[in-house]
């Protein structure tokens, strides 16, 4: 299916400028004069010793929610939830930080009601709601993948009246692979440039590549599988929803 494969590629991109945009920045830190003032192992070991505490998680959840409110990038997010906590507990506080800041949207769009948010989308919008409100997770697992900001597509998930559970299953599903990469990567990515060595740069392309591999072969699986035609507004390559 041609649009399916358009976005998957569309994804790809998307994902690799970000992994190129943190590995940029980390090197940045390290190497240039920024690093005199944003050292990047400071605050990885500033962080440290609060990685186990009890207020660490709603921390997390509490910059999430505030800063996904101001339109900051998710993604952008999980790096640094991972430069900052580490390779295990990065990705599962990013996670859990994800899903609340999606959770925030989607209440906002629920408050809020479809025909005010379909008023002000317009006519795609509207047929984002529908395919979202007959597919329940399969359409948000979808709607995690189009290149759209974080916090509008919550919104129009919340005003679709998509079950809430559908709602989390759906983001966890779509998200999950590219949370563990990026968090992890954001973490090896430190220690490569503080450290570089041949066990440092494999163990960074290993805890990206084997989620990026899981999550290619499910969009490969998913670009070959007859899509429902009430979804194609989702899959379509030029679309702007997540």
């Amino acid at each position: 299916m041609p649009h399916t494969q358009k976005h998957v590629n569309a994804i790809w991109i998307r994902f690799a400028i970000v992994l190129v945009f943190v590995a940029a920045f980390v090197a940045a830190c390290e190497w240039t004069p920024i690093g005199v003032t944003l050292n990047l192992r400071q605050v990885s070991d500033w962080f440290a010793p609060h990685r186990h505490a009890w207020y660490a998680l709603p921390i997390v959840v509490g910059a999430y929610v505030l800063l996904g409110l101001a339109f900051v990038p998710v993604l952008l997010l999980v790096a640094a939830t991972g430069i900052a906590f580490g390779p295990w507990l990065g990705p599962i506080y990013a996670m859990v930080g994800c899903v609340a800041s999606a959770s925030m949207g989607f209440a906002i769009g629920r408050r809020v009601g479809f025909r005010r948010v379909a008023r002000i989308g317009g006519p795609r919008v509207t047929r984002i709601g529908r395919a979202l409100e007959r597919n329940g997770t399969f359409a948000v697992f979808l709607l995690r993948k189009v290149p759209a900001p974080f916090l509008l597509a919550n919104i129009v998930a919340g005003a679709a009246g998509v079950r809430y559970r559908d709602f989390v299953v759906g983001t966890v599903l779509g998200m999950g692979a590219f949370v563990i990469a990026l968090a992890g990567f954001g973490y090896q990515a430190t220690r490569a440039f503080r450290e570089p060595s041949l066990l440092t740069v494999t163990g960074a392309v290993i805890i990206v590549g084997v989620p990026l591999l899981l999550a290619w072969f499910i969009n490969r699986q998913l670009g070959r599988r007859r899509i429902d035609p009430s979804l194609e507004v989702l899959v379509d390559g030029g679309g702007r929803a997540s």
